[in-house]
């Protein structure tokens, strides 16, 4: 007989009352609240609080990236969503989830393969947890959904995978936007990434006024805007690990293949950071002059390339290794797109927030 799911109260609560928890910045949206699922750092969570979001429950497995989460918000979201009972989750207006990439992104799946495992919806560790996402969907019914994956989920499995994604959630009673979206024009990385933006259709009719965000105005951000000045030595590349990636490129560009490091131009964009940075940092390295070998970038570097500038100053403001910062930054959503993407929901949900507001001054919050 299978246990039953523990009951879960991860409500955000003033337990730390001198915790510098971030704070939202003052705007006319009205006040609205969301759950942060598969919640990793945070990233879907700052760019919420950016327009006034608020967190009422928060999910992510991984002990490490709960840790960074709690150092920054104030309450940990460790809990396995699959012990869950979407029951107990508090009423939202927007259910927020970069659900697991790795089945779907390129990397992931090439992996994957080569050891003889699943992919995909396949994969039933990972793959399946989307349909974990649409349980909790179906019996808390939120207005909005925004979810976040690799710009690959529209191309796996031989584009076979997204129509089954986008026919769920329209069976769930949503009318559903998606757009492949380069983070590059917010911060200076080159990150694609696919965002889903589901309305209730039963609240917001069947063709809600929902457009993507139009790029940033003004110039993209340049790479050299995040770059230390006095970066510590231990950061460079040893003359191993550099003669090994010298020879590593030159094998492949003799075959006629891309791979290989890449020296990342000061007054341009970066590669996209992976999770795998930490291994030799070979796809976004820094040149250090003709006389020196080049470097990674910092920790504190690779929190301002994802956009983490709230919460990230110094190497204090993170609390875990280099080795897990890297992963949880290269698994992370750039809170800049985030809130690009929230501030257009927010714009058709307005009148539905305000109509609520009116009907219920004592509550700002579902």
């Amino acid at each position: 007989m299978p246990k039953p799911a523990p009951q879960v109260d991860r409500r955000s609560r003033s337990l730390f009352p001198n915790h510098p928890v971030i704070r939202p910045a003052m705007s006319s949206i009205p006040p609205f609240s969301f759950i942060d699922l598969f919640a990793g750092i945070g990233g879907f969570r700052l760019g919420l609080q950016r327009l006034g979001g608020h967190c009422v429950f928060s999910c992510e497995r991984d002990p490490f990236s709960a840790k960074t989460y709690e150092s920054w918000f104030g309450d940990s979201p460790l809990c396995d969503i699959n012990e869950v009972n979407p029951a107990d989750i508090p009423d939202h207006d927007i259910l927020a989830a970069g659900f697991p990439c790795q089945p779907f992104s390129i990397a992931g799946v090439s992996k994957k393969r080569s050891l003889g495992q699943a992919d995909g919806f396949d994969c039933e560790k990972q793959g399946n947890l989307f349909f974990k996402i649409c349980e909790i969907v179906e019996i808390r019914r939120p207005p909005v959904l925004i979810l976040e994956n690799v710009k690959n989920l529209k191309s796996h499995d031989k584009r076979r995978t997204w129509p089954i994604i986008e026919r769920t959630l329209q069976d769930l009673g949503y009318v559903v936007f998606h757009k492949i979206i380069d983070a590059a024009d917010y911060v200076p990385q080159h990150r694609e990434r696919i965002f889903i933006v589901c309305f209730d259709r039963h609240v917001f009719g069947e063709s809600p006024a929902f457009e993507f965000p139009d790029k940033p105005a003004g110039r993209k951000p340049k790479f050299k805007s995040i770059l230390e000045s006095s970066p510590p030595e231990k950061y460079t590349l040893t003359d191993l690990l550099w003669d090994y990636l010298q020879r590593y490129a030159e094998k492949h560009r003799a075959k006629g293949n891309g791979f290989g490091f890449g020296i990342a131009d000061p007054e341009g964009v970066s590669r996209t950071l992976s999770a795998r940075y930490y291994k030799d940092g070979s796809e976004i390295l820094i040149s250090q002059g003709p006389s020196k070998n080049p470097r990674r970038l910092t920790i504190v570097e690779a929190a301002k390339l994802m956009g983490f500038r709230d919460v990230v100053k110094t190497r204090e403001d993170i609390p875990v290794s280099d080795t897990q910062a890297y992963r949880q930054f290269g698994n992370s959503v750039v809170p800049d797109v985030v809130e690009a993407v929230g501030r257009s929901v927010i714009n058709v949900m307005a009148p539905y927030l305000e109509q609520r507001e009116n009907r219920s001054p004592a509550h700002s919050h579902r």
